[in-house]
């Protein structure tokens, strides 16, 4: 089981802007991977890559040391200079064997996550293994271990509530969105066009809602949530004169100072007496608590969302118990269908050496013999040797394999 190895850069070792330096376009990852594989002994091969981490799930016969790693990752990128290459060789993470194993394991059932109980994991193991499938990079071994990796993670997430709190505060702030049944045609003013407001859009967007404006300070820069948002891209200089009403503001702006004041949201009231709902992401907040004072609106703000959050990751991590166990038993469960299946392979030329045997004997060791013999001898000859062939095939076939599956065990 040695030959399964994984060499990654992930949020445990570095900061998540470098690993987005290896993160590769769809259009670039079959090529780079196959020559990934040209350029090293890596039988197979799958590509890993989210927000927070970049893994290279492979199988290959040689050991893992300083230099390999080395020409791993020039072989992966050869434009790195000697700074990057050092930089990343000291600071990948490997993993090998059972260890290996382990580790998919608990990545695909979101154990490891930046996030503990984030199920989109799962869906992202599964696709990074489809997409090598398709570009002729995987074989048996790496199916075997996705298919268990991924039994694994469901049952993690059907038998824990590892995943039935949400932590992630765009989720939680959603959740307080569907408990107040507002309609999925309301007016979403979007100011911000930064990481945590295009989650929060995509997140409105995924579950209805349509009709968004974006207000940001650089335009240029709010282009692609526009685009996505199929919606008005305007200058926040321009958002007092927004005339055209909101039932919500999603707010995420790096201001060091308040971007709705009481003056600011009266003016985009324009008399509008209905409540309206401000979702405020922004540290520090963007929306003046005294608005709220003196107007009907619903505050959803970043620090009771921040609250539920960490209470939900610590009723989260109390499953972590649970979570170990499931994985464990796992393990042990791919540990001998590995076994199994190594041992199968091993074994699966056995009966057709069995059958050369037999046409060698009938074609040329006992030629003449079977000549001399009548119709009905050769008959009964044909079943006995038929008979002994399939009990020849069956019996020491399954001693083989339990001595193999013990020497197996006696090395691990």
């Amino acid at each position: 089981m040695k030959e399964i190895k994984i060499i990654g850069l992930t949020h445990k070792s570095v900061d998540l802007e470098k690993i987005g330096e290896f993160h590769l376009e769809d259009s670039e990852v079959e090529k780079r991977l196959k020559s990934l594989m040209a350029r090293t002994d890596i039988e197979e091969l799958m590509y890993l890559s989210t927000c927070n981490r970049v893994e290279f799930i492979f199988t290959s016969p040689s050991e893992v040391d300083d230099d390999c790693l080395l020409n791993f990752f020039h072989a992966f990128n050869p434009n790195m200079d000697e700074t990057q290459l050092q930089f990343v060789c000291q600071n990948a993470q490997y993993h090998e064997g059972m260890d290996a194993v382990s580790h998919l394991f608990r990545v695909a059932s979101s154990i490891d996550s930046l996030v503990l109980g984030e199920r989109e994991i799962i869906t992202q193991v599964r696709k990074s293994f489809e997409d090598s499938k398709k570009f002729g990079l995987t074989g048996d071994s790496l199916r075997l271990l996705v298919e268990k990796s991924i039994e694994a993670a469901k049952q993690v997430y059907t038998e824990t509530n590892v995943a039935t709190k949400p932590v992630s505060v765009v989720s939680l702030a959603y959740r307080k969105i569907k408990d107040l049944n507002i309609p999925l045609d309301a007016k979403v003013l979007v100011i911000g066009a930064g990481k945590t407001s295009t989650n929060m859009c995509k997140f409105l967007q995924k579950h209805g809602f349509t009709n968004f404006t974006v207000y940001n300070r650089t335009m240029k820069n709010a282009d692609g949530l526009a685009q996505t948002l199929a919606c008005e891209n305007r200058s926040l200089a321009d958002l007092e004169q927004h005339d055209t009403g909101f039932d919500i503001i999603v707010s995420c702006t790096g201001s060091s100072h308040y971007i709705i004041t009481p003056e600011l949201y009266s003016k985009l009231l324009r008399d509008d007496k209905e409540r309206k709902v401000v979702i405020d992401l922004a540290i520090p907040n963007d929306f003046d608590r005294r608005i709220a004072d003196d107007h009907k609106v619903t505050m959803i703000g970043i620090e009771g969302l921040r609250a539920i959050a960490e209470n939900n990751l610590k009723e989260r991590e109390k499953e972590l118990v649970v979570c170990d166990k499931i994985i464990q038993n796992n393990l042990e469960d791919f540990r001998n269908t590995f076994r199994e299946r190594q041992v199968e392979k091993a074994m699966s030329q056995v009966p057709q050496l069995v059958k050369d045997i037999r046409e060698r004997a009938y074609d040329t060791v006992f030629v003449k013999e079977l000549d001399g013999l009548d119709k009905d001898s050769k008959k009964v000859l044909d079943k006995v040797v038929e008979y002994m062939e399939k009990k020849y095939i069956a019996g020491p076939m399954k001693l083989a394999k339990d001595i193999l599956l013990q020497d197996q065990l006696t090395k691990e």
